[in-house]
């Protein structure tokens, strides 16, 4: 036989295709269609594959909360972020990594793994019902053929012998479907029930993180320590306050509180040293318009529940307490100003806006740095060396002129606007900078002063109220309870059947077949083999099992061997 290389060249140039050629009664394959797209997209998406990718893209999704500040709990420090790194935070604020939990992106992840587990769960809890409402199958034909089985002849009676086999199946938790010469036995439906309930759970979870960002809302205050000035559970006492979408400013609780003292305690010795080791704050509150007053104390991952609004503590400064006079001699300001840490060692910015002058005295304006043990570097200039008072020292600097704070345009009370102000200066034309120790004064070039009377410590405390943590807490318990069942509970069938042999005994074979991983299948067909003998009405008059060591994977063929040699000695 020879083939001609040629033939297919040959048959192109004569116009004719060896190619195959499509057949005009074949129907082809039709286009899914939007229907068919949507269909194909749902089951997708209700996968479990796709619920656990979007379960990890939730977790990868929250990391930037614990690397940047966020504004809920730290506005200060985004506030430092963006004078530090104004490039970078502008960035970072156009990908509202700022405000994590709040962000369209991290919503659509959230929403999205919502859908997917609500779509995985309803359709396997349906069938999970019906399963539970089905008995157990039938013993099959041939047991033998099981991973479990062992089979043995005793003279009791075959209804006696399932009589039994009842019992203890009933000991064991077995749900029991009888049949004329058998016993049918499953258990272990607690696990598919635990792993719906874990799947609930998490459905509880992410409602509850819902509930809470749309009711919730919170806000800080700062409070000096001893300041007759407290807070009261008003919009317009917050320093800074966000709510969810759905908050009714009219269901804010009535309460109050005044900082009455605070501890804090840092590290002395070792490479440790000055790391915080406790604070504490001491609250003297009230609940409702006429409430009695009470003591409280507040810490560190310990807030004070007051009715169903917590209070944290979130961070502790020092606030100085400054009196500033005219060049007549008249108070133009005193109170405490609070002054914003820098560093570990607590050194500290801010400002003092004077706006209340004698007429026809401009605005005055002291930027400062506070160090509570204090130190000069030449090079780093004014810093501390440790966080307590230890030798507090106040250095500022003064302007004059205009402090923009009547033009209507809102400013921050840590930032001086010198856009309109001047520096004082000294006679020889130097900036006019000072150094100012807890109880002394300084004059400014124009006769004007300012003294610093004291320091005292602040805390920053958050006041938060958002449902949905009972929830919470208590479908975490629930996940954690289901995983444990879902984990730990094995699902296992168990067959017992007794007919009569061509001897008139009662043959009796039992078996076993599990339907999740894990071993121990054999040992239990075998317990469940001697106490059926143990508990047979004549099992004295029996000989040894036939087959009663059951095959598994740790015996496999046990069973066959006992009987050939059991009927070699017959």
């Amino acid at each position: 036989m020879s083939i001609d290389i040629n033939a297919d060249k040959q048959a192109a140039d004569a116009g004719m295709s060896t190619a195959p050629q499509p057949d005009k009664y074949d129907a082809g394959q039709s286009a899914l269609g939007a229907r068919g797209w949507l269909r194909w997209m749902w089951r997708q998406l209700t996968s479990m594959r796709v619920a656990l990718i979007l379960l990890l893209l939730l977790s990868l999704a929250a990391i930037p909360s614990s690397l940047i500040p966020q504004r809920s709990v730290s506005p200060f420090k985004v506030s430092e972020y963006f004078r530090n790194n104004p490039g970078k935070a502008e960035f970072y604020d156009k990908l509202q990594l700022f405000d994590v939990f709040s962000s369209w992106w991290f919503a659509a992840i959230y929403i999205l793994l919502f859908v997917s587990l609500v779509g995985c769960i309803v359709p396997r809890a349906w069938a999970h019902s019906k399963a539970l409402r089905t008995k157990p199958p039938a013993a099959p034909r041939n047991m033998e053929r099981l991973p479990a089985y062992a089979t043995w002849e005793t003279d009791a009676d075959a209804a006696d012998v399932l009589a039994a086999a009842r019992v203890q199946l009933k000991k064991r938790r077995f749900r029991l479907a009888p049949s004329t010469d058998s016993l049918a036995g499953e258990k272990g439906y607690m696990r598919e029930t635990g792993n719906i309930v874990f799947h609930i759970a998490l459905i509880g979870v992410l409602l509850a993180f819902l509930v809470g960002k749309l009711f919730m809302g919170q806000g800080g205050k700062i409070l000096v320590e001893g300041s007759p000035e407290g807070f009261a559970n008003s919009f317009t006492q917050y320093d800074d306050f966000q709510s969810g979408a759905l908050f009714d400013e009219k269901e804010m609780e009535a309460f109050g509180f005044k900082l009455k003292k605070l501890d804090q305690t840092f590290e002395r010795l070792g490479t440790q040293k000055g790391a915080p080791r406790d604070f504490e704050a001491t609250v003297e509150y009230w609940q409702g318009v006429d409430g009695k007053p009470k003591t409280g104390k507040i810490k560190v991952n310990e807030p004070l529940q007051i009715g169903g609004t917590k209070v944290f503590l979130l961070g502790t400064g020092y606030a100085l307490d400054i009196t500033v006079k005219d060049s007549k001699g008249k108070v133009a300001y005193q109170g405490p100003v609070v002054f914003l840490p820098q560093d570990s060692n607590r050194t500290s910015t801010g400002v003092i806006k004077v706006p209340d002058v004698s007429r026809g005295v401009q605005q005055i304006g002291f930027d400062g740095i506070f160090a509570p043990t204090v130190s000069l570097d030449p090079n780093k200039g004014w810093f501390s060396t440790f966080p307590s008072l230890d030798s507090p020292a106040l250095i500022l600097t003064a302007y004059h002129g205009s402090l923009g704070i009547d033009t209507g345009v809102p400013q921050s009370v840590f930032r001086l606007n010198t856009k309109a102000m001047e520096q004082y200066k000294k006679d020889d034309g130097q900036p006019w900078a000072q150094v100012l120790r807890p109880g002394e004064t300084e004059v400014l070039p124009d006769g004007s002063s300012i003294t610093l009377d004291g320091v005292r410590p602040w805390a920053n405390f958050q006041i938060s109220k958002e449902p949905g943590k009972e929830v919470a807490l208590y479908s975490v318990i629930a996940a954690i309870t289901g995983l444990v069942l879902s984990l730990f509970v094995r699902r296992r069938r168990m067959w017992v059947r007794a007919t009569a042999g061509p001897d008139g005994r009662t043959v009796v074979e039992v078996a076993g077949l599990t339907r999740t991983e894990g071993g121990g299948l054999g040992q239990e067909v075998q317990a469940l083999v001697d106490d059926l003998r143990a508990s047979a009405p004549v099992a004295s008059s029996d000989g040894p099992a036939s087959g009663a060591a059951p095959k598994s994977a740790e015996a496999e063929g046990a069973a066959k061997s006992v009987a050939a040699d059991k009927k070699d000695e017959d």
